[in-house]
């Protein structure tokens, strides 16, 4: 039975806004400019932050180290000056030896020295000169359509064979080699892994046609889209949008491939049900749990989410950063905040015993407000910016009716995720280490464990605003859209390299290109479309995928996932 608490149009995710409204501000909510995108990732004002904190506290920790260092060796100090560097030292050993009391799961207690992976290389070390990817609407002369009409023909036959000189190798710009990709790439493999020996026949994909909501085909790197039914809202637009995107950024790269995509919330393929499990038909969806058998593929709010006024990753992530910076974390509240759909799962409801009870004497330190959902259709939502839910210090991550989208802008607050456990995983969230970018919360004693949470963080702010900040940093980096990119990429190559037959395109098939869905779009799908638009080809080398977990490394990880909840329930004393 659908709970009243949500309108029908809701019922498949929470279509959720996570902050309660704010004061206007002049100048905030100004649209962003038509065609405006960043592209240039160099600015990462994020990075210069912490690279800030870094260097500020070096200078602090330098300037510490100094002053009793003189006070140790200096000659004119004599026999006082030993004795009381003596005693210093002595005192900094003390309380170094106390902090090693803290769970040793937890990241140390300094700030700046967070360890981040190779970032791909910013635009201006990339491909000289930048190739602009075209944008065509034909007669579309409007003012955001215009600033968009850039098509760069493609090279003729002729000039294929009287190439220009190429510059001497002194004169050719060195790139840098491509970063390896992060870990949770390795799922790739492991997702693939039951068609790894038989391949995949074009019977076993078509197999797949009941459950998914349409077929994508690439063709000599032109794709092709056969629809079964619409998607909930516009997840098939925007999901098409992003595999658009995917080809104008790396042309030519992506191989024939013939694909099912499912996008609704919950894993339909059991293992269970596949005794033989190369029998099951592949089928990409946005989420799994441990006992399905799908291929999992970023859902479509990477490239934004129009009906909940929800921006693109990519500018989204600069707005939080901004935020972020704005108010520090001791500023916020000390509290954990929550804000969205109550009505979708049956953990959201549980949730809500949470929730402060003054005139009952219970306070367990959560924040929980549920969306009105008349009023924020009514006004389009405007109060639901998600830059603005950083000022708490934590935040609450619970799961909708399967995994949830809000757990990426969660985690770029700079605040420690409280993550509720869930079974429900998505593709990058296989990369997220409990007690190191979020703390685990049992799901049977949430209350108490999120009062433990919060009385423990602001009790080790260091502690917990490092949690916070390693967390943020996986959000910035680790799924930067560079890495969106690459993980579909690589996971479209993995795929293709098992297909037993050439893909050709159905019958029933139209061309998907930028402009069969940004032409015809209006309001904000357009502007998020514009706003998500790759400008560029790459030109550079996608992240190097790394090789599957081996079976000890599998074991290992669960190990220390269990090691974690079970340090912190020590701590609680359960």
């Amino acid at each position: 039975m659908k709970s009243s608490l949500i309108p029908a149009a809701a019922d498949e995710e929470e279509g959720f806004a996570l902050v309660p409204p704010q004061p206007a501000v002049a100048g905030e909510d100004r649209a962003p400019a038509p065609c405006k995108v960043v592209v240039d990732d160099e600015a990462a004002p994020a990075v210069e932050r912490q690279s800030s904190s870094a260097s500020s506290a070096c200078s602090s920790s330098a300037a510490t180290k100094a002053w009793w260092w003189m006070a140790l060796v200096s000659p004119t100090r004599g026999a006082v000056g030993l004795v009381i560097g003596g005693l210093l030292v002595l005192a900094l050993l003390v309380g170094n030896a106390w902090i090693d009391l803290e769970p040793s799961f937890l990241p140390g207690n300094g700030r700046g020295s967070i360890s981040r992976r190779g970032r791909h290389p910013p635009r201006r070390q990339r491909s000289l000169p930048l190739v602009p990817t075209p944008l065509n609407c034909g007669n579309d002369t409007s003012s955001t359509t215009a600033q968009c009409h850039r098509r760069v023909p493609p090279p003729s036959a002729s000039a294929s064979a009287s190439p220009s000189p190429s510059p001497s190798p002194e004169q050719q710009p060195t790139a840098p080699p491509p970063p390896s990709c992060p870990d949770y790439f390795r799922h790739i493999h492991s997702d693939l892994e039951p068609w790894r020996v038989s391949g995949i026949t074009r019977e076993a994909v078509e197999r797949a046609q009941p459950n998914a909501a349409f077929r994508l085909t690439v063709v000599s790197g032109r794709a092709y889209v056969e629809t079964y039914h619409r998607a909930f809202q516009t997840r098939d637009v925007f999901t098409q949008w992003g595999i658009a995107q995917l080809l104008a950024r790396y042309p030519g790269r992506v191989p024939d491939v013939d694909v099912m995509f499912n996008l609704e919330d919950m894993p339909e393929l059991r293992a269970a049900d596949y005794p033989d499990p190369s029998a099951a038909p592949p089928l990409f969806r946005y989420c799994k749990d441990g006992t399905s058998l799908e291929v999992l593929w970023p859902d479509w709010s990477f490239w934004g989410w129009s009906e909940v006024n929800i921006r693109p990753w990519a500018p989204l992530l600069e707005e939080v950063g901004s935020e972020n910076a704005r108010l520090p974390w001791p500023d916020r509240e000390p509290y954990a905040f929550w804000k969205g759909n109550p009505g979708v799962s049956e953990a959201r409801r549980d949730l809500f015993r949470c929730k402060n009870d003054s005139a009952a004497g219970k306070d367990w330190n959560a924040r929980l407000f549920a969306q009105d959902w008349d009023a924020a259709i009514r006004n389009g939502f405007r109060d639901s910016n998600l830059a603005k839910q950083c000022r708490y210090r934590y935040k609450i991550y619970v799961q909708g009716r399967s995994w949830s989208v809000s757990e990426k802008y969660i985690l770029a607050c700079d605040s420690p995720m409280l993550a509720i456990d869930t079974t429900f995983k998505d593709f990058f969230s296989r990369g997220l280490v409990a007690g190191t970018h979020y703390w685990p919360i049992d799901p049977a004693n949430k209350c108490r464990a999120v009062k433990f949470a919060v009385d423990w963080g602001n009790a080790h702010p260091e502690r917990a605003r490092r949690i916070g900040e390693e967390g943020s940093g996986f959000a910035r980096e680790e799924m930067s859209m560079d890495y969106v990119y690459d993980y579909m990429l690589h996971v479209l190559t993995q795929y293709a390299a098992l297909l037993r037959y050439k893909p050709t395109v159905p019958e029933k098939a139209v061309e998907l290109s930028p402009e069969s869905l940004a032409c015809p779009a209006q309001g904000r799908d357009r502007e998020f479309m514009m706003q998500s638009r790759e400008r560029y080809v790459a030109g550079y080398e996608p992240c190097t995928l790394p090789p599957p977990f081996t079976a000890h490394k599998a074991r290992e990880m669960a190990s220390r996932e269990e090691d974690v909840r079970r340090k912190i329930a020590k701590m609680q004393g359960r």
